[in-house]
């Protein structure tokens, strides 16, 4: 009998479920197999081999757009698609039993709360961003905006592809949060986003400054830039490659699978806020 984990890609059509479905059928994570691939229904996807599709070798999972089938037998589910499709999954993961990693972006307040409360049924790791670097930074952030507490302002600049619905994107709503936890600050009272025009003061000292670039295929970049009188420090993290989220979502599934009920993020997956 194999002690596999059975993997649902839920949204197997888009970029991040294809970069997904060609890790798990090159099996780069150890202990994980695809059983299911969902995308919605009236899409080209729907039908085709979920490894074919993305250039991988065949999988022998076609692409459904029932997601209730696809869910029965599983352990872990893992679903980048938008926060309304997200929202509206949260039912039938959580009536199936099934583990849910969650890397969609984008929630309002209701959406986030709505899907948080699957937590008290089934484990779910819901993380804006899964690479192993951004997760560093986030700390590296909080550290750094706390030792540069007078006389830095903060700033943060992100650029995606041109394909990118949300602004700012989910990860620099996380690094902006991790910066106000440095200062002790609340980021919904200090943020602003973008600038133009004339002002008629100065930048206030209390002030975190989003800034959003979309255009061409930038997979992610995001950089956090401490600005001082006579200096600056930034630090930033640049993906090239979407297999790097793809891979830290695959431990997140490994992770999370037959783990107890809860809500957990990066940090609980990686061991970050774990006392040294």
């Amino acid at each position: 009998m194999s002690n596999e984990k059975e993997v649902v890609v839920i949204g197997a059509g888009g970029r991040m479920g294809g970069a997904i479905i060609r890790c798990l059928v090159s099996q780069q994570v150890a202990g994980l197999r695809l059983r299911g691939a969902v995308e919605r229904s009236g899409t080209a996807a729907i039908g085709q081999d979920a490894g074919q599709l993305h250039g991988a070798p065949p999988a022998g999972i076609p692409v459904t757009s029932d997601l209730a089938a696809a869910l029965e037998g599983a352990d872990v589910a893992i679903d980048f698609t938008t926060a309304a499709a997200a929202t509206a999954h949260a039912s039938l993961l959580a009536g199936a039993g099934v583990a849910w990693v969650l890397g969609t972006t984008g929630f309002t307040a209701e959406q986030s709360a709505a899907v948080t409360t699957v937590g008290d049924q089934i484990p779910l790791v819901m993380a804006p961003n899964m690479s192993l670097g951004v997760n560093l930074l986030l700390q590296l952030v909080t550290e750094a905006a706390r030792a540069l507490a007078l006389g830095y302002d903060i700033e943060i600049v992100e650029r995606h592809h041109r394909h990118k619905h949300d602004a700012p994107s989910g990860t620099a709503l996380a690094l902006g949060r991790a910066a106000a936890a440095g200062r002790g600050w609340e980021l919904d009272q200090v943020s602003r986003h973008g600038r133009s025009g004339m002002v008629v003061t100065d930048r206030p000292e209390h002030e975190i400054g989003f800034h959003a670039v979309r255009g061409g295929d930038f997979v992610g970049d995001h950089t956090v830039i401490l600005a001082g009188a006579g200096e600056s420090v930034e630090l930033a993290h640049r993906a090239t490659s979407r297999d790097t989220f793809a891979l830290g979502a695959l431990r997140a599934a490994a992770w999370a699978a037959g783990r107890a009920p809860g809500v957990y993020d990066m940090r609980a997956v990686l061991g970050l806020d774990q006392a040294p």
